[in-house]
């Protein structure tokens, strides 16, 4: 592995586990509040979650995106190797 993918690698587990830890940090704030009785407190801690999640669903988009576009490269070649297989013909 270069060291481009290891960087990006290395950053994307870090983009992770900060997700993992808004998520967390909103599940004690809810927690917290309920508890304690504060509304919004409680309130803001299910939006910490919900925003973990929308990162976490944007982290997942991205990397659907770039699983298609590699893909999209490997059906180019096939077609381009098909193509200059029936020139041949």
């Amino acid at each position: 592995m270069g060291k481009k993918k290891k960087a990006k690698a290395r950053e994307k587990a870090l983009s992770k586990a900060l997700i993992k830890a808004q998520g967390l940090k909103g599940k004690a704030k809810e927690a917290a509040g309920k508890v304690v009785g504060n509304e919004d407190l409680e309130i803001d801690g299910v939006s910490d979650q919900m925003k973990a999640s929308a990162k976490d669903a944007a982290m997942h988009l991205k990397d659907a995106a770039m699983h298609l576009k590699d893909a999209a490269l490997v059906v180019k070649e096939a077609a381009l190797k098909v193509k200059d297989t029936m020139k041949g013909d």
